[in-house]
């Protein structure tokens, strides 16, 4: 077998067909745009930028930028694409959308290998990646509810933000499950009445993000936001996901007024989801109308909260290792369907997709990059057993923590950082 069918002709496709077929492997690339397009996309290129036209921090003392590096490492098409289509955009590494995509279609080009089918694949055979996107068809969706079962395939993103343990303030917060059931399962921040409604003002007059109008109705009526709740009356909130009932605060001995509770994310406590705050607010907002909850004032943010059509696949109960099918091996998944966020980390997906399945082609094992690094953090969160899996974006925090403690929040990052790129080169020499 010689032959791979790559579904989805964006960034993580792209990714993932240039990774056989410089390997000399012949590809099928299905892209049903222009014959059928999306409510989002404008044109039928290749690895349309939909939203923004950066692909965020160059810096590799930043979690991106240490990303790109281990992508670079690899040989992506995407990283090589956008640093010779860049445009000034201060540390971010940002594209001219049109060279970007003529710069892929070029590279594409150069390999008789790669055979460009314009019409919407529907059917999944073996030895096939699915990288159809946040906007897959009816018919590709259908198609790969059917091979996974179980229901594991998702259409919206309702998500609330993320902050590191570490960033939360001990000392105005409390672990405890109302009326102490369910043992020490939440952290709660308290809130005073002027701390509240000071907090619930802000949220309401905050600005917020313009849903597409092919969103609007599905994605409201999926979950509400939490600025929408608090518009309905300024006490909402206080019976509903901030109610204190239940809650004795240690610090007082009283039931607070308001308690934000916060969930472990991940089994060390490193990570902490805000519970109920499913958001639409833009990002530098979240940032500024969370961290008026006492215990979260220096709150550092993993994700923002995001309210978007999106599918998605239940990534921990379909997935294996290195983006394969658990019931159907020769069958890989990439971009935002296998559970990742953002353009850097669908093109990754797509990379390392394409990589193993190649691997799998010649009989080698197929083996995840370190936990220490960002791929395999990112990697290792997908498939970590989560029951409300959301799509994540890479981070530090998603890597072990360090040995030494280190206060200093930007030697931290470049700890972290200089951790991954020994991790990633040592891992590299037997992956390429």
């Amino acid at each position: 077998m010689n032959k791979v069918t790559v579904i989805g002709g964006g960034l993580a496709g792209v990714e993932a067909c240039y990774q056989l077929a410089k390997r000399g492997v012949t590809v099928d690339l299905y892209e049903m745009r222009p014959v059928k397009t999306t409510p989002a996309h404008k044109t039928g290129d290749f690895a349309e930028l939909v939203c923004s036209n950066s692909l965020k921090s160059a810096d590799v003392n930043t979690a991106q930028g240490a990303l790109k590096r281990e992508m670079k490492l690899l040989d992506s098409l995407i990283i090589r694409a956008a640093e010779n289509t860049s445009v000034p955009a201060g540390g971010a590494l940002a594209v001219d959308r049109e060279k970007f995509s003529r710069y892929i279609e070029d590279e594409l080009n150069k390999y008789d290998n790669i055979n460009v089918i314009r019409e919407e694949r529907t059917e999944i055979t073996d030895y096939t990646i699915i990288a159809t996107g946040p906007l897959s068809s009816d018919g590709i969706s259908k198609a790969l509810a059917s091979v996974t079962g179980g229901g594991y395939l998702n259409f919206f993103d309702a998500v609330a933000p993320i902050v590191t343990g570490e960033s939360i303030d001990r000392e105005k917060s409390f672990f405890a499950g109302r009326y102490g059931k369910g043992g020490e399962d939440y952290l709660n921040c308290p809130m005073n009445r002027e701390e509240y409604y000071d907090f619930v003002d802000n949220l309401v007059n905050a600005d917020k993000v313009i849903l597409r109008d092919f969103e609007k109705k599905d994605v409201f009526n999926a979950c509400m936001p939490v600025e929408v709740m608090a518009g309905k009356g300024a006490d909402t909130l206080r019976f509903g996901p901030l109610r204190p009932v239940g809650l004795t605060d240690p610090a007082t001995g009283r039931r607070p007024f308001a308690a934000v509770q916060l969930r472990k994310e991940d089994a060390e406590g490193r990570l902490y989801n805000l519970v109920g705050f499913q958001t639409n607010l833009k990002f530098g907002e979240q940032q500024r109308v969370f961290s008026m909850i006492p215990a979260l004032r220096n709150a550092e943010f993993v994700r923002y909260g995001v309210m978007h059509r999106n599918t998605f696949l239940d990534a921990p109960k379909a997935l294996g290792h290195g983006f394969e099918l658990k019931n159907k091996p020769t069958v890989f998944v990439a971009g935002q369907l296998s559970g990742v966020e953002g353009y850097a980390e669908s093109a990754m997906s797509g990379l390392i997709a394409g990589i193993n399945m190649y691997r799998r082609l010649v009989g080698k094992e197929i083996t995840d990059p370190p936990e220490e690094t960002l791929i395999g953090g990112l990697m290792k969160y997908v498939i970590t057993e989560n029951k409300d899996f959301q799509p994540m974006h890479v981070g530090f925090p998603l890597t072990p923590e360090l040995e030494e403690k280190i206060r200093d929040k930007q030697k931290r990052k470049e700890a972290y950082s200089l951790r991954a790129e020994k991790a990633f080169s040592d891992f590299a020499k037997n992956y390429i």
